[in-house]
């Protein structure tokens, strides 16, 4: 693999990068696996409080939250207030588009459902110019077979797939400091 493409399918420096969790709310997570459930909750909990410990921001949206309920109070607890939505694309909402920052050209996403919401957001996002990195281990789908499905789509549309602790690890760059010894701790 040649070196320029190393380089632009990496993280960049922490100040590039823009967090997104996508609709992991609560009717919604009552019908996934509940040991996939666990995993990716607990993958974007990581990635939620080493983003907190870097200062990279952190958006969250919820898919019609009157029937879908809000989102996991394990979550929202490192979070703001959500963006509700009803469009499948997170890109679709002008509230959304509004909290980007134009000078962080990095999204990484996590969330449910892969084949849906994670899926359409990434391939918006991407059209639009934005560098999209999805979080595979943070991402999740009722119907195993959907989210690799929507993962391999992604990849092959050129959306970098990833995993958590290469993010939190690649925002880092180095094995020293205090947030390196909270983020090592996280990742136990």
């Amino acid at each position: 693999m040649n070196q320029e493409l190393l380089i632009k399918d990496s993280l960049n420096q922490e100040s590039q990068s823009h967090l997104v969790i996508i609709d992991v709310q609560q009717k919604l997570c009552g019908v996934m696996d509940e040991a996939a459930l666990a995993k990716v909750v607990k993958n974007c909990s990581i990635l939620l409080q080493a983003a907190k410990l870097l200062n990279i921001p952190a958006l969250h949206t919820e898919q019609y939250p009157k029937g879908l309920g809000a989102t996991l109070p394990e979550l929202s607890q490192h979070l703001g207030s959500p963006i509700e939505k009803t469009s499948f694309s997170c890109g679709d909402e002008p509230k959304f588009s509004a909290k980007l920052r134009g000078d962080r050209p990095q999204l990484i996403l996590a969330g449910m459902e892969a084949h849906i919401c994670v899926l359409q957001t990434a391939l918006q996002l991407q059209a639009s110019g934005k560098q999209v990195f999805v979080v595979e281990d943070a991402v999740i789908s009722r119907n195993e077979d959907h989210c690799y499905n929507a993962l391999q789509r992604l990849q092959h549309a050129g959306v970098i797939v990833t995993n958590t602790e290469s993010v939190v690890f690649e925002w880092l760059k180095v094995a020293e400091g205090e947030a390196f010894k909270q983020i090592s701790r996280l990742v136990r």
